[in-house]
């Protein structure tokens, strides 16, 4: 289940915003597919996680957006990590038409657990 923290300027469009949070959990989750956990293209509540956050007066970034993409460990999805992220950049540029932002993706050792 990836969490996704998309961390933007004030003057970056709402309808922008909007946007990414409308392509972000397809195109983040077709980046992490592996086999250990495939993609089904049927996301349900706990599948993807997003989060919105406007930059404070102390924080510092010189990009318009960044976004950090947190998903579990696995060996296939660590040997192409760079190749994972720089297609789910040019996936978001092609969905959304942003150009000054960044993405980080984070593949730690982790465990979930969910309700029903």
């Amino acid at each position: 289940m990836p969490l996704v923290e998309v961390t933007h300027a004030a003057d970056v469009a709402d309808s922008t915003l909007r946007e990414l949070g409308s392509v972000l959990p397809h195109l983040v989750s077709v980046a992490v597919e592996c086999p250990e956990e495939p993609y089904d293209h049927d996301l349900q509540p706990g599948d993807i996680e997003i989060r919105f956050r406007k930059l404070g007066p102390l924080d510092r970034s010189g990009l318009d957006v960044v976004i950090e993409v947190r998903s579990k460990y696995f060996e296939s999805r660590a040997e192409n990590r760079q190749e994972r992220v720089d297609e789910l950049h040019e996936a978001v540029t092609a969905a959304t038409g942003l150009r000054d932002f960044g993405i980080y993706l984070s593949l730690p050792v982790a465990a979930w657990s969910q309700g029903d």
